[in-house]
């Protein structure tokens, strides 16, 4: 496990997942809401985007968290294992709200990016089972299905999986 990916809906604790993961394996991780919001939520341009993620992925490790669909492409071929976690949507939205009562105000996904209170998100997040689980399986199994595919879908499970890495 050298170039990783971290996969699932918001709220599913990619960021956290990642972090303790490179750390344990000594990888550089990328979060992909840093490359891609601008201070005030503003979407970095796409071709910055796509740079940045290239930039990154030309190395020879890396973890990287973050869907971002329509780069997936970018990052796939290139992963030798992709981490999915697959959590239920109560637990997703659970977390995205508890963050947000926690960090409100604070710049913790990106710079100049305050955690704010965001109903349509927090739908996007109750939705994404339905509407956007499934694209992301599929995109896995299209472009990645040459890498090493560990989906966990319970937190206890990632919990299990860092301590056997560890």
């Amino acid at each position: 496990m050298r170039r990783i990916m971290v996969v699932g809906c918001s709220g599913a604790g990619k960021s956290t997942f990642a972090r303790r993961l490179g750390a344990a394996l000594g990888l550089p991780v990328t979060h992909l809401d840093r490359l891609y919001w601008r201070p005030g939520w503003t979407p970095a341009p796409d071709a910055e985007f796509h740079a940045a993620q290239q930039e990154v992925t030309a190395s020879d490790a890396w973890v990287i968290d973050g869907n971002y669909g329509s780069s997936m492409h970018l990052r796939l071929p290139r992963a030798d294992t992709i981490v999915f976690l697959d959590y239920p949507r109560r637990v997703c939205l659970r977390r995205v709200l508890m963050r947000c009562l926690r960090e409100y105000g604070q710049d913790k996904q990106a710079p100049g990016c305050p955690e704010r209170l965001d109903l349509e998100f927090y739908s996007y997040v109750w939705r994404w089972p339905k509407h956007h689980r499934e694209r992301t399986v599929r995109r896995i199994a299209e472009q990645g299905a040459h890498a090493r595919r560990v989906v966990l879908t319970r937190p206890r499970e990632a919990e299990e999986f860092l301590r056997r890495i560890g």
